[in-house]
């Protein structure tokens, strides 16, 4: 049991959201709401001065954006526990949050309920991620194990996104355009894609290509 409310802040570049989470922790006895902030720079001047348990992060801010505070806010506070609340759920925001070492990844939909519980679990050192970015990052981890473009198949996407129309692979390649459509057909169904364009995107943030 802790002796002291958490202390937490938040930080979001609208007033209307800021607004809305601190009528979230009004008058919840075992958090207080110690500063606001509006960007990142904000942030790490309020942590300094009022130094919470807790932030709540924003992920799109003008300035220095939240991946950039919260990657300042582990190095200067290391103690400091920062959970992104956002609307933004994509593998690459996912991901370089959790690289930012956060305690935590939340969507702004989520109920006051499970705001107030995952500020206590930060606090109290645990790690909360929403349902839908949990079964998300399981979904991506099962499809990177499932199966991986062959060296061929990479050879092939690689002069695709260089521009290359499937005549110029088969001739760069020596194969048969129907060879070349067989390679792509392999690689939209290993990166649970539909297209050529769609399929250089993920291998390029997947950092195969």
């Amino acid at each position: 049991m802790r002796e002291h409310p958490v202390r937490l802040m938040i930080v979001d570049d609208h007033p209307v959201v800021r607004d809305g989470l601190r009528g979230i922790f009004h008058g919840v006895p075992d958090i207080e709401v110690v500063a606001e902030a509006a960007d990142g720079h904000q942030a790490l001047a309020q942590a300094r001065a009022t130094r919470p348990d807790v932030v709540l992060m924003d992920l799109r801010m003008p300035g220095l954006d939240g991946v950039g505070a919260i990657e300042r806010l582990r190095s200067e506070h290391p103690e400091v526990h920062v959970i992104v609340l956002t609307t933004y759920d994509t593998d690459a925001d996912v991901s370089r949050a959790l690289a930012a070492g956060v305690a935590g990844y939340l969507l702004k939909d989520a109920p006051r309920e499970e705001l107030q519980a995952a500020v206590r679990t930060a606090a109290a050192g645990g790690r909360v991620l929403a349902q839908r970015i949990t079964s998300q990052l399981i979904d991506g981890f099962g499809q990177k194990r499932r199966a991986s473009p062959s060296p061929r198949e990479l050879e092939v996407l690689r002069l695709i996104a260089r521009g290359a129309a499937n005549k110029e692979v088969a001739r760069a390649l020596l194969i048969s355009e129907t060879t070349v459509k067989t390679h792509l057909k392999h690689v939209f169904a290993k990166l649970g894609v539909d297209n050529r364009a769609a399929a250089v995107v993920v291998a390029m943030e997947r950092r195969l290509i």
